[in-house]
């Protein structure tokens, strides 16, 4: 099973994304077998694979700098906007359903087996994984059935570095 480290922000755009390439990279030069993951991702623009699934950019940059082909596995659950309160849920690259951002809160339980076992399935090929998180965890407001932050880092018990845009 690989280790896991996770990389959270203070905020929006503090450069998690970055900062979890750069790690990729910098394993991906010491020899290890590394991918990136993230495990709810929200973005209007995606990845099209060479299957045709979607998946988040961020990620495909993650995957390059590891050295990998990018997989939906990286990037299991993306949410594409699709007006002020909704979005496009897509799962495992393909669309599941648009949702409110009320419906999606009390739905995005149901996607943790399926957010596991893309974990589970990575974890068996490679020696690290670097797992980004979404947003900030100090938002208390989403830490119920939390499937990105600090509810992702207790599960697989990973350590969590914190970045900050100071």
């Amino acid at each position: 099973m690989a280790k896991a480290i996770m990389i959270q922000g203070t905020t929006s755009n503090a450069g998690k994304s970055l900062i979890a390439a750069g790690l990729c990279r910098i394993f991906r030069q010491d020899g290890y077998r590394v991918a990136p993951f993230k495990s709810q991702n929200m973005a209007l623009n995606s990845y099209i694979t060479r299957d045709g699934l979607e998946m988040g950019r961020a990620q495909v940059m993650q995957a390059e700098a590891a050295g990998i082909e990018p997989d939906v596995r990286m990037n299991p659950v993306l949410l594409k906007p699709s007006s002020d309160t909704g979005s496009q849920v897509i799962v495992m690259g393909e669309i599941r359903d648009e949702m409110s951002a009320m419906e999606y809160h009390h739905y995005k339980k149901k996607l943790l087996p399926e957010v596991r076992q893309a974990f589970d399935d990575l974890a068996k090929t490679h020696d690290i994984i670097v797992i980004e998180g979404a947003g900030s965890p100090a938002e208390i407001n989403l830490a119920e059935n939390d499937i990105v932050n600090m509810g992702l880092a207790r599960y697989l018990n990973a350590p969590v570095l914190l970045v900050g845009d100071i």
